[in-house]
């Protein structure tokens, strides 16, 4: 798997075994929140709500939780109201590092984000210097030997995939962004067993890290993901595995 998909699947397992559980709970809450308010409660005429619900689905968000969250998106219960912000910068070694927040205090999380970048070598830079560098698309990560290989490619193309890859860790299928729900929908009726469904956004070329400066990027991702207004962060980073995996 590529370093960032391997990143975002270690989250989601340290999640299930620890004290993150409840931060992420609340991450994929307040997503669907935002969703709801941005374009509806209705799930076939809002695509954004219904990602963000399979993806809170495939961290096992209680369905309760879930209907909460789009009633306080649609106003039928009472929420806060979150603005939406993109920060971009720069990480150890030059890797670009982006930022999605839903915050209902931006000074205070553009202070929490400047101070995790400078403690580990790293900058705030201008809307736009890293973006580029990256593409929207859909990520679905499935567990080695829960599904043949083969089927699973063939499936995954045939459904609009873009990429499918294979390691001892994961098989990785990458989808076009408006090709993710019918990608996800197929993986799903089959045995497959989903580590990681979600809209990512995938570097185009990636940053080798070793050594300390791996270990400063590690720290910085982790820090930045503990900040309560940050949804989600995305890097250009290739970091060895044995590096990742210990940071699980």
């Amino acid at each position: 798997m590529s370093g960032h998909s391997k990143w975002s699947t270690i989250k989601h397992k340290k999640a299930a075994n620890d004290s993150r559980r409840g931060k992420l709970f609340s991450k994929l809450v307040k997503e669907i929140t935002a969703a709801a308010r941005t374009s509806g409660g209705d799930i076939d005429m809002n695509p954004r709500l219904r990602t963000a619900i399979a993806a809170a689905k495939s961290s096992n968000v209680p369905n309760d939780n879930i209907e909460k969250a789009i009633l306080r998106g649609t106003g039928e219960i009472e929420g806060e109201t979150y603005e939406e912000i993109l920060y971009e910068g720069y990480g150890p070694g030059g890797v670009a590092v982006m930022i999605e927040v839903l915050t209902d205090n931006r000074n205070r999380v553009v202070a929490e984000i400047r101070h995790a970048f400078t403690k580990h070598e790293g900058r705030i830079g201008e809307r736009g210097c890293v973006a580029w560098g990256f593409d929207k698309c859909g990520l679905i990560v499935v567990t080695p030997d829960s599904i043949d290989e083969e089927e699973l490619f063939l499936m995954a193309v045939e459904a609009g995939a873009e990429d499918v890859t294979a390691s001892e860790t994961g098989m990785e299928i990458v989808t076009p962004f408006e090709m993710f729900d019918s990608v996800l929908t197929a993986v799903q009726e089959t045995s497959a067993e989903i580590q990681l469904a979600e809209i990512s956004m995938i570097p185009q070329n990636t940053v080798k890290l070793d050594g300390k400066e791996a270990e400063r990027m590690i720290r910085l991702m982790d820090v930045l993901d503990e900040i309560d207004d940050v949804q989600k962060v995305y890097a250009n980073f290739d970091i060895p595995d044995n590096l990742l995996e210990a940071a699980a």
